[in-house]
């Protein structure tokens, strides 16, 4: 692909390798970069000037919640901090025992290993990394039956990393071994993900107004991935118009993409239109809702009811699914006939 022309309103400040990873460019580098989560950030401050000065590792830490808040960013944050190294895997990625034993008498003294999706580790594995994390000590069962032994080798020093989207899923012996703490990221304010989107502008050379911004902010489900996702987006229709972003422009972009005026997408007013449309309103089981839409019910539960109930449009109660007053006024649909 061509790079931006010279006419076109987009600067073209990022270099080859920089465009061919726009999400790790416009991941914060420092602290004073990283908008929003203050309290988490003024915790590990602390955890980590206090290590620092001990001239110890940082205690083992867990971040949860909803993805693209900035649980990864988080990770490679400390690890600037520290000065450590940064031994980046994921749950899936480890499917057996001797995976991890590889991975940890790998690593060096003071090492971070940032483990994501750590709830999807295998429950076999999760056993052999107690005591690594307790104690810094591998357990390895060497041959079967009554010839086996067990040989147990000293690990470096490391700090664990881990993030989960689930952390129900995690069990509660490999939670209370995050010492150093298990911190939940919250949504964004509007104004948090404002700043985002003037921050990634600069950053991939974009001239946008405040209206603009502001249009993004509110369609963006609180979330800077999806934000820095509209962006680019809307930098795309933009180019391609040679057109500055301005709030017209940024509203057609969205509008091609089926995000409305308070960010729901095409399949979240689908869930809407079948609730009211097909079951007045609700009470209607999830297991109903999924089957009338051809979707799994984890994926209307997990994907897209959160932001739903969010908002408001959507309640979940003992009889089922139950759209409220607010979704039929957004979908413009009049409340005769619902069932009560």
């Amino acid at each position: 692909m061509s790079r931006t022309s010279k006419d076109s309103p987009i600067n073209d400040k990022l270099d080859e390798k920089e465009a061919g990873f726009l999400d790790q460019t416009l991941r914060p580098s420092r602290w004073d970069e990283y908008i929003g989560q203050k309290n988490i950030k003024d915790n590990l401050h602390i955890l980590l000037t206090a290590a620092k000065e001990r001239k110890h590792c940082p205690e083992h830490v867990l971040f949860y919640g909803p993805p693209g808040l900035g649980k990864t960013t988080m990770a490679h944050l400390i690890a600037k901090e520290t000065g450590a190294q940064i031994r980046v895997t994921s749950g899936p990625a480890i499917l057996k025992v001797g995976d991890l034993a590889s991975i940890l008498t790998n690593l060096s003294q003071g090492d971070i290993l940032f483990i994501d999706e750590i709830h999807r580790l295998n429950k076999a594995i999760e056993e052999v990394l107690y005591p690594a994390m307790e104690s810094g000590t591998l357990d390895i069962i060497i041959g079967k039956g009554p010839s086996a032994r067990t040989i147990q080798l000293d690990l470096p020093q490391f700090t664990l990393i881990a993030a989960t989207t689930r952390i129900a899923m995690l069990s509660s012996p490999l939670r209370s071994r995050f010492s150093g703490g298990v911190f939940k990221l919250e949504f964004y304010s509007n104004d948090e993900i404002s700043e985002i989107i003037k921050r990634s502008s600069k950053i991939l050379g974009i001239k946008i107004d405040d209206e603009a911004v502001n249009e993004i902010s509110i369609r963006s489900r609180f979330t800077p991935r999806t934000a820095n996702y509209h962006l680019k987006r809307c930098r795309d229709y933009g180019q391609i118009l040679k057109k500055d972003l301005t709030r017209d422009v940024v509203e057609k972009a969205l509008e091609m993409l089926g995000v409305d005026t308070i960010g729901l997408t095409s399949a979240d007013r689908d869930i809407l239109k079948v609730i009211i449309n097909k079951f007045g309103g609700g009470p209607v089981g999830l297991n109903t809702v999924a089957a009338a839409l051809s979707e799994e019910q984890a994926t209307v539960e997990e994907v897209y009811e959160p932001y739903l109930i969010q908002l408001g449009l959507l309640e979940r109660t003992p009889r089922g699914r139950v759209a409220t007053e607010k979704a039929f006024k957004h979908l413009e649909i009049k409340q005769e006939g619902r069932l009560i």
